[in-house]
């Protein structure tokens, strides 16, 4: 077995999967409209102390994909920005990737980006501070009826995080609102 490096930590998918990740492999994908403080070397930044508190201060060789977005969620929204919410204002709703991609039935990929727009129209009507897509990459092997994680199931993991964007961009919403795909 080959000794896992000091700045790395196994990164446990839902599958059980298990990957090594350091600060810079993680890719993380935080979406926002107009004007925003969460640039991209930012969110680098946080997903890098986040990494650094459970192997460091935890003394843990690994996490799950939820610990480490809801450890990241958390730094985000404890730096208070001009302009930002307070917590009493602070919205996230959250979404089922999984569960469109299971709603969408046999048509998979025909009903499912349609029923994707829908589910984005309907969260944003409630003005949130955040949204947060859950489930990607079961969604993704689930419309690909993958077993492995392949070129096809990357390719579509990148189309739906695009649609997203644009569906965010698109559609009329009267608060600023970040946009998390995990």
């Amino acid at each position: 077995m080959i000794a896992l490096a000091a700045d790395c930590i196994l990164l446990r998918q839902p599958n059980g999967e298990s990957l090594p990740m350091n600060h810079g492999t993680i890719a993380i994908e935080v979406v926002t409209d107009g004007d925003s403080p969460l640039d991209e070397a930012f969110v680098k930044e946080a997903s890098a102390a986040v990494l650094h508190y459970f192997k460091q201060e935890q003394g843990r060789d690994s996490v799950t994909l939820g610990e480490f977005a809801e450890a990241l969620e958390k730094v985000l929204q404890g730096f208070k920005f001009p302009g930002a919410a307070t917590d009493d204002e602070s919205r996230v709703l959250e979404a089922d990737l999984q569960q469109l991609a299971t709603d969408s039935g046999e048509a998979f990929e025909l009903t499912f980006f349609a029923r994707l727009r829908d589910e984005m129209r309907a969260r944003l009507q409630q003005s949130p501070q955040m949204l947060r897509f859950r489930g990607l990459r079961s969604c993704v092997m689930q419309l690909t009826g993958a077993r492995r994680w392949s070129a096809r199931c990357q390719n579509l993991q990148e189309q739906i995080v695009e649609f997203l964007r644009n569906c965010l961009s698109a559609e009329p919403h009267p608060e600023p609102c970040a946009l998390v795909v995990e």
